[in-house]
């Protein structure tokens, strides 16, 4: 659950200008998360979260712990040598990967943080992920033909 809870924390701070814990235990609560401030205070420090300046003058919640470069080249790295295909049916997206690549693949998606995937489940050459929306579902195929574009050229 705790899990779960940070990745929609996550999501959240990247979507929305948070500014205060308050807000944030509102959309998670929104979100069906049962929280408390405690439980907030706990998971913003877990995160590492800070302010910082927003747009309008006021402060938002940003992360700005990152994983290091090499390991998100990684990640591109394992999406690109397992990716065969991809096909989209509405808001679903069907990858098909290298035989056994499935899992690696689906993971370095999940690793990736694309905004617009609720899930991914893999199988041994297949990964469905559910995405947001139909036209989410046509961002996030322009996003992977791009970063298949640059690593082919490499």
């Amino acid at each position: 659950m705790k899990i779960t809870r940070h990745r929609k924390i996550i999501e959240l701070i990247n979507i929305h200008d948070i500014e205060t814990q308050e807000e944030l235990a509102r959309m998670l609560i929104e979100s069906g998360y049962n929280v408390t401030q405690a439980t907030i205070s706990r998971d913003i420090r877990e995160l590492q979260l800070t302010k910082v300046a927003a747009r309008d003058g006021k402060q938002k919640y940003v992360m700005l712990h990152t994983k290091p470069a090499d390991m998100n080249e990684k990640y591109l790295r394992v999406l690109s040598d397992g990716f065969t295909g991809m096909e989209m049916a509405q808001n679903i997206l069907v990858i098909k990967t290298v035989s056994g690549m499935a899992m690696a693949v689906a993971a370095a998606l999940d690793e990736l943080n694309f905004n617009e995937i609720v899930g991914c489940i893999a199988g041994d050459d297949t990964i469905m992920c559910a995405v947001r929306s139909v036209e989410d579902t046509f961002k996030l195929t322009g996003k992977i033909n791009n970063i298949l574009e640059i690593h082919t050229a490499k």
